[in-house]
């Protein structure tokens, strides 16, 4: 059996952009006989800082407050190892600072058992146990590295950040195919287990002043993806089932159950100076088995973007991106929403124009600064924005970042 030099789906990807490709996930069997175990450790980590200023409402921190924000930090490391030729251990430590969206001290970010049962120059076929990063779109696996980002911030209708756990990683186990062809590739990935669901889903959802737990439930996610003459070309289909369950610790109200069913079809189209990009996104979401009414809903959201980045001078690339979110398609404006009580019509849709600028003079330092202009707060962050009441439909926001690997 012989080691795939193109695959190792996720890891390969989580381990190229926090460092290097580690050399030993093409390694042949010849060589790799000749190693110990832990001639074949591999550890990378990675640093990024950002400042946000921005109008009117907030976004991870006081960002418009005089002086902006710099609680938006992300610092991680990360470590791979193999036992055998077959198997392979890897595992991330995250440390995020996002305003109030995100955990105090560091977390699992991943954590796997990757056997390879099948690997040949036609076929992979493999297996992960333990904490996995969901294959979700075309950035959810490595959104936590600045240099796998086309961005500072992703397209926040695709990729929130407020509800952020929900889509990162799922706990249980995950079966990947990849079949190469001699004009591309068709990658497979299933994952089944619990989903993540932290306080920033339970603020999200305004659980978090009822008395309680959210815990997460049985979950699952899978995604088709193929890559045409070596990434001249991609598609991507990802479909998720997400559950969790609301224990009340009230005798006033009962428990209930969230669901969260996406799907996202993915595009991008590359040439050697620039990329075109495009992702739309259906989400259904749900709330049942309350007693009050006022928590129950039952609506399906739709998301999509459109983005352009552009590479010159060897180590420069510029990038625009309309974003564009609906919480609710059956009212895309907020009218009934806003007329039944529940809160300001902005708040369930989002339009975003992003300008965005990236300087990597190093392979290991990346300088970002980014503009967005939007109408809505749709994704806005609760934990930064308590009084919906209190935003603006209008508003901008400026980012800079200084991101090092290692």
């Amino acid at each position: 059996m012989t080691v795939s030099m193109s695959y190792r789906l996720s890891i390969s990807r989580l381990l190229s952009g926090s460092g290097f490709i580690a050399t030993v996930l093409c390694a042949s069997p010849t060589a790799m006989a000749s190693e110990n175990i832990m001639g074949t450790l591999q550890v990378h980590g990675f640093l990024s800082q950002a400042w946000i200023v921005s109008e009117d409402n907030d976004f991870f921190g006081p960002s418009s407050e005089h002086g902006g924000s710099f609680q938006y930090t992300e610092i991680g490391a990360n470590a791979s190892l193999r036992p055998h030729r077959d198997v392979l251990l890897a595992a991330q430590v995250l440390g995020r600072q996002a305003g109030d969206t995100s955990e105090e001290g560091p977390v699992l970010d991943y954590g796997v058992i990757d056997y390879q049962m099948v690997s040949n120059r036609h076929r992979t076929i493999g297996f992960q146990a333990g904490r996995f990063k969901n294959p979700f779109g075309f950035y959810n696996q490595t959104r936590d590295v600045a240099f796998t980002r086309p961005s500072i911030l992703l397209p926040q209708s695709i990729y929130f950040d407020r509800t952020r756990s929900l889509g990162l990683a799922g706990d249980g186990v995950s079966v990947y195919h990849e079949e190469r062809f001699p004009g591309g590739t068709l990658r497979t990935q299933i994952g089944y287990g619990a989903a993540q669901a932290d306080d920033d889903l339970r603020q999200t959802l305004r659980l978090d002043a009822v008395a309680g737990s959210l815990d997460p439930a049985d979950s699952a996610i899978g995604q088709v993806r193929y890559d045409h003459a070596s990434g001249n070309f991609v598609a991507a289909l990802s479909v998720g089932h997400a559950k969790a369950e609301f224990d009340s610790s009230e005798n006033t109200i009962s428990d209930g159950t969230f669901r969260f069913n996406p799907w996202v079809l993915s595009f991008q189209y590359n040439q050697e100076l620039w990329s075109l990009t495009m992702e739309y996104a259906l989400r259904n979401s749900s709330l049942s088995g309350f007693d009050n009414p006022r928590f129950n809903y039952d609506v399906t959201g739709e998301s999509w973007y459109l983005q352009y980045a552009r590479r010159f001078h060897e180590d420069w690339q510029w990038l625009v991106r309309y974003d564009s979110l609906v919480s609710n398609r059956s009212d895309p404006d907020g009218t009934d929403y806003q007329a039944s009580g529940a809160g300001p019509a902005h708040t369930q849709f989002a339009k975003d124009v992003t300008l965005g600028l990236q300087w990597t003079p190093h392979p290991q330092l990346m300088l970002a600064a980014e503009y967005h202009n939007v109408d809505g707060t749709g994704w806005l962050p609760i934990q930064d924005n308590p009084d919906p009441q209190d935003t603006e439909r209008y508003w901008q926001m400026l980012l800079f970042q200084l991101s090092l690997r290692f």
